[in-house]
């Protein structure tokens, strides 16, 4: 907002945004030769006008006079061409360059680090990638190359009238003051109502966002009533803005052409009289109209124009704070190895989320190859913040994490991540196919590789069983299919990476008997061959494990193995142990 609220044109950010066209610098070089071609060429056809009247007309010249319209049809219809031509080039422009900003920001937010996820809402993400570089757009269709030639055709249009008629054209200047005044006026005004706009939309995306995406829980609370009227409230300070906005450009035009019409009855009652004293000829006096109209037009729409400019700007600053946020894991690793041995080293790691507070206390750790580690604790122990250090999602404030005794952060990071494979409790699928979920579109992964993995850990049966098989199309966040289902997709698509390390974060938490079955079998299978490490609240799936770490308040404060733990009197895990074998949690 604080830069909505700037109160001049933003120079330096207007040359970062033309600076986007510089790959189609020839094409902005064109618009530009354009503008400058048709201001001269606006101001042809009432120049042609008098001098048809005064040279042709009043001469009695008739084969004159047809030569001179055939010259002034032309003029017509090149000028049409060219602003057609002008029209498009200036739009091809702008949607080149937003098409290309539109991929390097993309390509910057999967680079940010989670945190900024963490502290941005999806929509204002959502809009900043859409809606606000849409608008960059408006900076070169109808923004700064249409404003030069707007500019231009004032320039030319008054040097043109000021040498066919000194008189006339004073005359028609007197009201300018009143046009420049009305001006400011609208454009300040309107503006202000573009930013209030702006602001009430972005509420009201948030709004929906929001609501759409927890529309179970307001069914769940029967909460419909009160977020109708929510968002009726939310809707109608968005109508009002827009209404003020409306007003604004009502009384504005209406405005002009009272002046404009001042201007020409001015304008006529002169040049009449200069007419009959001799000072101004009869062409003068019909080409002067066609002058004003080419001159009052785009000082009408400038003001539009400026405060369209000044919103595209707007919306490139907030585009280009995305662009400018540094807030990304360095990749700055060279070491890449075929296969990791497996070897996990946690040495004095202490981590923040905020810079401040810290989440994980001196934490060290080993876990050799093959081996499985896992972490059981109360919410808000650290479990899951381990998984992301690991996985460099975040940085760590002090110590060393370690793969294989060599630093994560010397690896490189896609091949460190592609080496790591995850199941989560909250299974995200994307709207496509089983097989584009598992797979996630990489083409190196092929459908009998996917069946292979599902076959391996028991799914295949399940999605077999599905509409089309492996074809069945999942719709947003996997609505369609059951819990279990979706984990088993997450699983398979964890499988079918052959990852070295692989990490199982309440994978077993949300799904039926019949599932954690299946899931359970294939964990005792696979950790035989590959490191694993397994949260869990489910006790029961981890008593194999080879070490069993607990964490608390971000501190290790029990590790070995189950019957290890089991045995320590007043220890952490023997009561977490004894609390669900009570409840029958644990058979």
């Amino acid at each position: 907002m604080e830069q909505e609220k700037k109160p001049s044109l933003d120079w330096v950010l207007l040359k970062r945004v033309l600076k986007l066209a510089m790959p189609f610098k020839r094409l902005f070089i064109l618009c530009l030769v354009l503008a400058v071609i048709l201001a001269p060429l606006n101001t042809a056809s009432p120049w042609l006008i008098n001098q048809i009247v005064d040279n042709y007309v009043f001469q009695s010249d008739v084969q004159g006079l047809l030569m001179m319209c055939g010259v002034f049809v032309g003029v017509l219809i090149v000028t049409g061409l060219l602003q057609y031509v002008f029209i498009y080039l200036t739009s091809l422009l702008g949607q080149s360059v937003i098409k290309d900003l539109r991929v390097s920001v993309f390509k910057h937010i999967v680079q940010l680090k989670l945190r900024f996820f963490d502290q941005t809402p999806i929509g204002t993400v959502t809009t900043r990638t859409i809606n606000d570089i849409e608008t960059i757009n408006t900076v070169f269709s109808q923004g700064s190359i249409t404003i030069i030639a707007d500019i231009l055709s004032l320039f030319v249009v008054l040097i043109v009238m000021f040498y066919t008629s000194v008189s006339l054209t004073l005359i028609c200047l007197v009201t300018l003051p009143l046009i420049m005044i009305a001006t400011y006026i609208f454009k300040q005004k309107v503006k202000a109502s573009y930013q209030t706009v702006r602001t009430q939309i972005s509420k009201m995306n948030a709004f929906l966002q929001e609501r759409i995406t927890g529309m179970r829980i307001i069914q769940i609370f029967n909460a419909e009533q009160q977020e109708r009227g929510n968002f009726k409230k939310i809707n109608r300070e968005y109508t009002r803005a827009n209404l003020d906005a409306i007003l604004y450009y009502a009384v504005f035009f209406p405005v002009v052409e009272v002046i404009s019409a001042i201007a020409l009855g001015l304008m006529v009652w002169w040049g009449a009289r200069g007419v009959i004293g001799g000072n101004v000829t009869p062409g003068e006096l019909v080409a002067f109209p066609l002058y004003l109209n080419l001159l009052f037009r785009p000082m009408r729409i400038l003001a539009d124009k400026f405060n369209t400019l000044q919103m595209g700007l707007v919306a490139a600053d907030r585009v280009f704070a995305i662009l400018d946020d540094t807030s990304k894991i360095d990749n700055i690793g060279t070491s890449v190895k075929e296969k990791f041995e497996g070897k996990i080293s946690f040495q004095n790691v202490r981590f923040s989320y905020d810079g401040e507070n810290q989440v994980i206390h001196d934490l060290s750790f080993d876990v050799k190859p093959g081996e499985s580690l896992a972490i059981v604790g109360s919410t808000g122990s650290g479990k899951t913040t381990i998984i992301n250090i690991l996985n460099r999602f975040y940085e760590i404030s002090g110590g060393k994490v370690l793969i294989d005794d060599l630093p994560i952060d010397e690896y490189e990071l896609f091949h460190l991540r592609e080496r790591l494979a995850m199941v989560l409790q909250d299974v995200f699928l994307f709207t496509g196919t089983v097989m584009e979920n598992i797979a996630l579109r990489n083409d190196s992964i092929s459908r009998e590789k996917v069946i292979e993995a599902s076959k391996k850990i028991g799914a295949h049966p399940f999605f077999e069983n599905l509409p089309n098989g492996y074809d069945f199309i999942v719709t947003e966040r996997g609505n369609n299919l059951s819990m279990g289902q979706r984990q088993l997709i997450s699983f398979v698509r964890a499988l079918v990476y052959d990852p070295d390390i692989l990490i199982l974060d309440e994978a077993t938490s949300s799904i039926d008997t019949e599932t954690e079955g299946i899931i359970q079998y294939a964990i005792e299978t696979l950790i035989q061959k590959r490191t694993s490490i397994i949260i869990a609240h489910r006790l029961s799936t981890i008593r194999n494990a080879d070490h069993i770490m607990v964490m608390e308040k971000g501190r290790k404060i029990e590790f070995g193995g189950h019957d290890e733990l089991v045995k320590i009197e007043n220890g952490k895990y023997r009561s977490l142990y004894e609390m669900q074998f009570e409840t029958g949690i644990i058979p």
